[in-house]
């Protein structure tokens, strides 16, 4: 038989009627309200490994089809990949695998799309800035300096700053314009750690126009650029 409550339990049990009668409904509402959360976390959670999985059997396909150099078999793999899983970072190295292998193959035209896609589309700057960088160089190639030349005008991910002036400085070099030429340079060695062997070939690029940036930071190394005179 169950033991009657005292006077103080029955209070205790009175006030905890009270606050549940005053605050249940809200309690019960935030409840809800987290687990629903913790539920469509865990549930997108989910979602993600699956469309990664999913995004990754087909970058291996479009890998596959650049090794045996069949254009038509990657055309058709990374349509589907940028259609279905175009957010993960599979869509974005698949589409600079693809360039790749497209410029190999001589198809410049198909080449652009597909880094066009990555710097306009990738989910990390990291991609969209690789992506500017070799589309600006093929656009070099085809002599297109205006585009190319916008490709690396705008902001860069600190890690690719340095290569974005680099570019800039052979865009500029092509068209004949040596000082803007050698300033882009002169940004792109102060940012490159000096111990690194790419810091070399700007310095040869520079020496080329005629500045010694080991000796005077950039400043010309003769007379021959302020005269107007080829070095």
């Amino acid at each position: 038989m169950a033991k009657p409550l005292d006077l103080e339990e029955q209070e205790q049990l009175d006030e905890l009627k009270h606050f549940w009668k005053q605050y249940g409904d809200l309690i019960t509402w935030v409840l809800i309200a987290v687990l629903g959360a913790f539920a469509a976390w865990n549930g997108y959670q989910y979602w993600q490994r699956s469309q990664a999985a999913q995004a990754a059997v087909m970058y291996d396909e479009i890998e596959r089809a650049a090794q045996s150099g069949d254009s038509a078999r990657i055309d058709r793999a990374l349509a589907d990949l940028k259609d279905r899983f175009g957010g993960t970072t599979y869509a974005s190295q698949a589409g600079l695998l693809a360039a790749r292998a497209y410029y190999d193959k001589g198809n410049l035209e198909a080449s652009s799309s597909a880094l066009k896609w990555v710097a306009e589309k990738a989910s990390e700057e990291g991609y969209q800035a690789v992506a500017k960088l070799r589309l600006a160089g093929l656009l070099l190639e085809k002599k297109a300096y205006g585009e190319a030349l916008q490709q690396v005008s705008s902001s860069f991910p600190k890690d690719f700053v340095a290569l974005a002036a680099d570019r800039r400085g052979d865009i500029l070099a092509a068209q004949g314009k040596k000082a803007e030429a050698r300033a882009e340079y002169e940004k792109a060695y102060k940012e490159i750690d000096e111990h690194a062997e790419y810091r070399r070939l700007v310095e040869f690029k520079l020496n080329a126009l005629g500045a010694d940036p080991a000796a005077g930071q950039g400043k010309p190394a003769s007379d021959a650029l302020t005269a107007g005179v080829k070095p």
